[in-house]
């Protein structure tokens, strides 16, 4: 099938723009949902190729931009052996993201590594319909005891697909292994939220080292526990991890007895019990808070930065003279400048003075490409309170 996209459009895709939108779209020619397209400019130049959808804002999701490269099943074995690559070159290997859709050149895939497991899903319909063989082609490349399917996400209705999930290949247990810097974690793969752990903050766990030490840690949002664990094995004096699930908690406290630390947890609203906390007068050397995201769309942001202010501001109030706070968003639409304006209103109503330490980004096996602003979805900054 044939596309001819409107004067001008090619331009961002031959750019690098990984999608192109219904309304860039001039003409389609023999168009079906799911088909692999070809891209045309007004002159009829060869502009990429991808999957068509057209029912959807993003009415193309480019695989290629060589006119000579086939999507077939070579195609496939070939990114997600690049995929693999990049991982190994940097290191990474137990646990860590395999492939991350866009960045990685397959606009909807999501691939997870848990130790000898793999976790995946599909948010394209165009991709689903090569599932079978990206299952085939992973289990070759990475040869796992088991892969789960993970497709039990709203997302993927927007596409016309049903959510599903379920052991594909192999067999995969209710709790996996993995090693994160100097902590066993377990993760639960049918059950955990997303894929089944949070390996985009695996690198920024490992930098609470310096900060914690004889400190009485915060833990807000969490989930299983990853940063109040390793903050005990810095050296913490204590750590207390806040959630409003109480599995996550249960994860977390098996994540402690597997580590041999101790640490305290409380089920409860982080919105209401950091008001209440900070009301109290409690203080802490360090506070960590990654909430989940506020902003799902760009209509929900006005609401989304008043709420993550008003949690920072509290997050900040309750951090000792000298201590630290570690803050994140993993909301795409809370864009860096965004969230560095947010926290400088917050740091100027607490009227204490705030430093910048650090700033952070997801780990490196979640790359972001330079023209896909959404695909640097998480971002964080490490602040001394003084």
């Amino acid at each position: 099938m044939t596309i001819i996209l409107k004067k001008g459009e090619e331009l961002d895709v031959r750019a690098g723009a990984p999608w192109i939108y219904d309304n860039e779209i001039a003409e389609v020619r023999e168009g079906q949902t799911g088909a692999v397209a070809e891209v045309l400019d007004q002159r009829g130049r060869f502009v990429a190729r991808g999957f068509y959808h057209g029912a959807s804002k993003i009415a193309l999701r480019v695989l290629t931009r060589s006119r000579d490269e086939a999507i077939d099943r070579a195609f496939f074995r070939r990114r997600l052996a690049q995929a693999w690559e990049y991982r190994r070159r940097l290191g990474f290997d137990n646990a860590c993201r395999v492939v991350f859709g866009e960045s990685d050149g397959l606009p909807g895939l999501t691939v997870d590594k848990f130790g000898g497991y793999l976790s995946f899903q599909i948010t394209s319909y165009g991709l689903e319909q090569w599932k079978p063989v990206l299952i085939d082609e992973l289990a070759a490349l990475l040869k796992p005891r088991g892969i789960y399917e993970r497709d039990d996400v709203p997302v993927r209705e927007k596409e016309g697909l049903p959510q599903l999930t379920g052991c594909v290949y192999g067999a995969v247990p209710d709790r996996v292994e993995i090693r994160e810097h100097d902590a066993w974690m377990y993760v639960d793969i049918p059950h955990g939220q997303k894929t089944g752990h949070f390996l985009d903050q695996q690198e920024n766990r490992g930098r609470l080292k310096p900060y914690v030490p004889g400190q009485h840690v915060l833990d807000l949002c969490c989930c299983s526990g990853g940063f109040a664990i390793h903050a005990m094995l810095y050296g913490a004096a204590s750590a207390e991890a806040v959630d409003v699930s109480e599995e996550a908690l249960t994860l977390t406290r098996e994540n402690a007895a597997r580590n041999s630390v101790s640490l305290s947890t409380t089920c409860g609203n982080v919105f209401d019990l950091a008001h209440a906390w900070a009301a109290e007068g409690r203080q802490y050397g360090v506070v960590v808070l990654d909430p989940p995201a506020f902003a799902k769309n760009r209509r929900a942001l006005d609401g989304a930065y008043r709420g993550y202010k008003e949690l920072n501001l509290r997050a900040m109030q309750m951090v000792q003279p000298g201590g630290f706070l570690l803050t994140c968003s993993c909301s795409q639409f809370m864009t860096p400048p965004l969230f560095s304006q947010m926290l400088a209103e917050a740091a100027a109503d607490l009227r204490r003075p705030v430093r910048l330490v650090e700033r952070l980004q997801q780990s490196r096996d979640h790359p972001a490409l330079l023209t896909a602003g959404q695909s640097l979805y998480l971002k964080g900054e490490i602040l001394q309170v003084l």
